[in-house]
């Protein structure tokens, strides 16, 4: 442990202030010194903050669990392999583009469903991406003449544009759009909430509920702010603006504690396919028992790994591991040891013993004439032994 790193009571608390640093210095660079801060987004930039050290506290502690320790560990070994270069370019590319562009994982469990994911899904992203941008000043807008503009990313002079322009529009509407993307995912998440009979016995409403109905709330004060300065000639606009604002706050402190997590981390799919398929969809691990591929090397390593870091790592007693074997031996195994018939050794169709004493008769068999006798024999044993206590 270095001596910055004692200056700190923990790992979380040292990178949540490195986060808040960089936050600060990019912040800098982008407004030139601070010189084009918004002071309208003043809430909306300690809620950020919030946002930020939130986020790093939830990451820390979803990173340090034994099995996304052990993918993390195994994620970096493999990026570091030079004889892996072509194959994790081509899954991390490949799962890019199927799960994280087009979240064709979602699609396969349904149209409907895969069309309201994505719009929540990307709505979100959008939505993030502009409301950060703006808010800690990474991007702002120029007044070049009375008919143009120009945005500046970083303290750097990127695009101009009409201000009547399609593009224009298009930039100064960015957040309308996305909120529309995401209302519409909403309504639609709700509607299949309200008809799905399943769904709504396995939902709750702290966990898949309450998610939807802050998104809703932010979209719908957001929206709603246009309409009024558009159209009503800013009716109420400045209750409005305070209302969305305390929704996006709420938003924005909640995400990195609720379901709304996943978003972030979602990208560490790339990492199954890139660590654990040599081949896709091909299995290379053979099982020790019947020698039926079922997994490969990397993914049992790990799970052995992973158990092994819980105090948990099912070694049998032949010094082979569970894992070691296929699904079906697995079951096999099992089901002889609960039903003590792992051992070759006397009468395999005869009584069980059992901890509590019952005895079992075999599969569809007799109970074995050695039970009988037993009982016998234990009955003369206790009748002798009260005998000779009178």
């Amino acid at each position: 442990m270095t001596q910055f790193e004692k200056s700190f009571y923990s790992k979380t608390s040292m990178y949540a202030f490195i986060v808040v640093l960089l936050l600060i210095f990019s912040m800098w660079v982008g407004t030139k010194q601070f010189t084009h801060v918004d002071m309208m987004l003043f809430g909306y930039l300690i809620a950020s903050f919030v946002f930020a050290i939130g986020m790093t506290i939830r990451i820390c502690s979803w990173a340090i669990r034994p099995a996304t320790h052990q993918v993390i560990k195994r994620t970096i070994h493999n990026l570091k392999t030079g004889k892996r270069q072509k194959r994790n370019i081509k899954a991390i590319t490949k799962t890019l583009v199927e799960n994280i562009i087009f979240q064709k994982f979602i699609f396969k469990r349904g149209i409907y469903r895969g069309i309201q994911h994505w719009l929540v899904a990307w709505g979100c992203i959008g939505s993030f991406a502009i409301t950060f941008g703006l808010t800690f000043g990474w991007m702002h807008f120029n007044l070049v003449d009375p008919q143009t503009y120009q945005l500046v990313f970083m303290g750097i002079p990127m695009i101009k544009m009409a201000a009547d322009g399609l593009i224009a529009e298009l930039v100064y509407n960015g957040l309308n759009i996305t909120a529309l993307m995401v209302l519409t995912g909403v309504i639609m998440m709700f509607i299949r909430r309200a008809r799905d009979k399943g769904v709504q016995v396995t939902q709750r409403f702290e966990f898949d509920l309450f998610p939807l109905y802050i998104l809703l709330a932010v979209t719908v004060t957001g929206l709603i702010l246009t309409v009024s300065y558009k159209f009503l000639g800013g009716f109420l606009h400045q209750y409005l603006t305070l209302i969305h604002q305390v929704t996006v706050v709420i938003f924005l402190v909640y995400f990195p504690f609720g379901k709304l997590f996943h978003l972030p981390i979602r990208p560490l799919a790339a990492a199954v396919p890139m660590n654990y398929q040599e081949q896709v969809q091909v299995d290379t691990r053979p099982c020790k028992k019947c020698g039926t591929t079922y997994s490969s090397d990397d993914q049992i390593d790990d799970v052995k790994g992973i158990l092994g870091a819980q105090a948990f790592d099912l070694q049998l007693k032949d010094g082979t591991y569970l894992a070691d074997y296929c699904p079906s031996c697995r079951r096999r195994i099992r089901v002889m040891s609960q039903l003590n018939l792992e051992n070759t050794s006397g009468n395999p169709f005869g009584p069980i013993e059992t901890n509590n004493g019952i005895h079992i008769p075999g599969f569809g068999r007799k109970r074995a004439d050695e039970f009988y006798d037993r009982d016998k024999e234990k009955t003369l044993v206790t009748v002798q032994t009260r005998g000779r206590n009178k």
